[in-house]
């Protein structure tokens, strides 16, 4: 009985301290605040802090997208494929797999061709990137793009830019003599609706149309 007793008071007792924390937490809170100066206060409010914090903790970068010149503050962190689609608000450029392996997020950076969901976009100092909304010129399509439409080199359309992108590259490269080698070239790209016999016809027509320069 004794135990018990003991046991109920020990139970008691830590109740006790608990609430007594508690209690002097709130009032150390509620005395912060209003001790507090009021532009502190405003600045909470208009989330001031988070904005410096921000700034702190980004980078300045420069760079040239489609023929336009940006200068950004990024997150160093931040992927070149998150920075065309979330700041730039290009979004042809697709988010697939976020592993490098379905090509979907494929861009030209300084002519060659890159998975941007692997690339830190505060690395691209200076660089000239390509979309593939900067392949037109106007309303004058792009001759790959003009090749996939007439090939049926696409059926929902997703990877579609990434494809054009590497078909562009892949002949550049000089990958593209036979249809073997394209297939092998671009198959780094994915398509999940099995459009790959009339995406290899789109790039062989360019290729042997001579329609890049």
């Amino acid at each position: 009985m004794a135990a018990k007793k003991s046991t109920r008071n020990k139970l008691t007792e830590d109740e006790s301290n608990a609430s007594r924390r508690d209690f002097l937490k709130k009032s150390g809170l509620f005395t912060a605040l209003a001790l507090a100066p009021p532009s502190l206060v405003m600045a909470s409010e208009k989330k001031w802090d988070e904005k410096i914090a921000e700034y702190l903790e980004t980078v300045p970068l420069s760079l040239e997208v489609n023929g336009v010149k940006q200068n950004l503050n990024v997150e160093p962190r931040t992927t070149l494929l998150d920075l065309l689609r979330e700041q730039l608000h290009l979004t042809g450029t697709k988010k697939g797999c976020d592993h490098g392996q379905c090509g979907a997020c494929t861009v030209h950076v300084n002519g060659t061709r890159i998975l941007s969901c692997l690339t830190l976009a505060s690395m691209q100092q200076n660089a000239q990137v390509t979309t593939i909304e900067g392949l037109s010129k106007g309303k004058k399509l792009h001759p790959m793009q003009e090749a996939f439409i007439k090939n049926d080199g696409f059926q929902c359309g997703y990877c579609t830019p990434g494809q054009i992108m590497s078909g562009i590259a892949c002949i550049k490269e000089g990958h593209a003599n036979s249809r073997e080698e394209i297939r092998e070239y671009m198959s780094g790209n994915i398509c999940r609706c099995g459009a790959y016999h009339n995406i290899v016809d789109a790039i062989t027509e360019v290729k042997e149309g001579g329609m890049l320069s």
